[in-house]
């Protein structure tokens, strides 16, 4: 079988693209064809379909939409305008589907950087799409389901106008960029682009809920988890020792600012690895200047390096105050046979079994979470139990062979309805 798989990113920067890499070595090791789109970057892996690839924005370089504002007004208008609808994505990618003529289109990510062209290329040559969801852009301007003025979760616009994105500014606390956005996803509607997808794949049943919500035919959402990829990551000898971890985004909507109150004044040891994209991890530093705590900041490390923490960590957090899709940070924890203390929200409610695989705690209350931090520390065999638990849901729920013949059963289907 031969599938086109298009993604706005063909370098690692997050969960999409190592799933990108991962399902591409998947499908290849099973004998299928896999011709990548996307756009030409410098941190690009090599690809000899590179040529098909949309064009660079600016000298190639940037990764995120605020990098943009540093560079000419060329490039800053061909992004907006990407935002909205790109001709050249819907021309270069009808020039790929008819010199390879794929079997499936297999979408994972085109908002803000390629637009819905690349749906409407694909439907104008008749060649089935399939859309793997990661976050809730179809439906919500910021694709999180959160306002980030009030600090909470928000649905307005899953239940009524998205004019709400404009009162409440919801992209970047930005009215002009809240409405660039609200445009595109009016594109999207008056162009029918979700009718145009032959099929979606949720990896979890609360978002797959959301999208039948929104009005999405159940008969189109396929709940199929997605699955840890143990090749090259293999695991060590583990240990518990006595530090937590938490790796991820910094930033608010991720309840950085519950977990290092619950942190604050203990003698608990808090790891936290990753950067935010606004300078959150910044804000949170100074608000734990002259406290009394024991946290470290890492910043931002490549995976071989956060593997050594995982190795040995007691256990991790994942305190999240929006709507996870499917969180990697979780998964990666249990391949290290590791539990989890998780907010008790959205997927984290099913992915994080609680006293089993970790312990849930009331979203956005340190004092609650302080308290499950205590009972992991002072109950060590619990926190072996939790993470050898864990490891056994991995491998039965989030296998890659699972993953693989689910997502070929609906590919063959999509197939034979077209033939």
């Amino acid at each position: 079988m031969k599938i086109a798989l298009v993604n706005y990113r063909y370098f690692i920067s997050g969960g999409p693209e190592r799933y990108l890499f991962n399902i591409k070595e998947i499908l290849e090791k099973n004998g299928h064809s896999v011709i990548p789109f996307s756009i030409k970057h410098n941190k690009n892996r090599p690809s000899e379909y590179e040529d098909y690839f949309m064009s660079a924005l600016g000298k190639g370089d940037a990764v995120y939409a605020n990098e943009y504002k540093k560079t000419s007004f060329r490039t800053v208008f061909t992004v907006l305008g990407r935002m909205l609808y790109s001709f050249e994505a819907k021309r270069k990618f009808k020039k790929l589907l008819r010199d390879f003529n794929p079997d499936i289109v297999y979408v994972l990510y085109y908002q803000n950087k390629m637009s819905a062209s690349v749906i409407d290329a694909a439907y104008e040559m008749k060649v089935p799409v399939v859309q793997r969801i990661s976050d809730f852009g179809h439906i919500c301007v910021n694709n999180l389901f959160y306002i980030y003025q009030k600090n909470q979760i928000c649905e307005r616009c899953l239940h009524g106008s998205r004019v709400n994105a404009l009162k409440y500014k919801c992209v970047n606390n930005s009215f002009f960029n809240s409405l660039l956005k609200v445009m595109a996803l009016k594109i999207q509607d008056f162009r029918r682009t979700t009718k145009k997808i032959s099929a979606f794949i949720i990896p979890a049943e609360f978002t797959s809920q959301k999208f039948r919500e929104f009005g999405i035919p159940a008969k189109k959402i396929n709940c199929i988890p997605t699955f840890y990829n143990h090749a090259g990551n293999g695991v060590n000898e583990v240990s518990y020792q006595d530090f937590f971890l938490y790796v991820g985004r910094v930033d608010h909507d991720k309840g950085i600012l519950t977990l290092v109150k619950a942190f604050e004044n203990t003698a608990y040891k808090l790891v936290i690895i990753g950067s935010s994209i606004n300078g959150y991890d910044e804000v949170i530093k100074e608000y734990l200047k002259d406290k009394n705590h024991h946290i470290t900041f890492l910043g931002q490390l490549e995976f071989s390096q956060i593997r050594t923490y995982l190795e040995t960590c007691l256990c991790t957090l994942c305190p999240s105050e929006c709507y996870d899709n499917m969180p990697n940070a979780v998964l990666e924890s249990y391949a290290y046979q590791k539990g989890v203390i998780a907010s008790r929200l959205g997927a984290l409610i099913d992915l994080v079994a609680d006293n089993y695989t970790g312990l849930g705690f009331i979203p956005g209350d340190p004092a609650d979470l302080r308290s499950k931090i205590k009972y992991v520390f002072d109950n060590r065999a619990e926190a072996v139990k939790f993470g050898k638990n864990g490891n056994e849901k991995l491998l039965t729920e989030f296998s890659e062979n699972l993953h693989y013949e689910k997502l070929i059963h609906l590919f063959n289907s999509l197939r034979r309805e077209k033939n």
